[in-house]
């Protein structure tokens, strides 16, 4: 999932090079932090946050399957 998630941010984003996604696992959830450049931010969040909505949503979909919680922030 990680992987999935750092190649569609680099598609969204000015500066691909700078995405960086950390993935800290826990017993039942896994919490996605997602780092991109300051000005890039904007792209990733998009007009009142559509992208990273559907983003979010997607994560959700996957985790229904897998059983495990994600989520997903975004980080300076």
């Amino acid at each position: 999932m990680k992987e999935l998630l750092e190649e569609i941010a680099r598609g969204l984003v000015d500066h691909p090079e700078q995405v960086r996604v950390e993935e800290n696992a826990q017993r039942d959830s896994v919490l996605l932090t997602l780092s991109v450049a300051r000005g890039d931010q904007g792209k990733l969040i998009g007009r009142q946050g559509r992208t990273v909505r559907a983003l979010r949503t997607y994560l959700r979909a996957v985790s229904r399957k897998s059983g495990r919680r994600m989520t997903l922030e975004i980080s300076e």
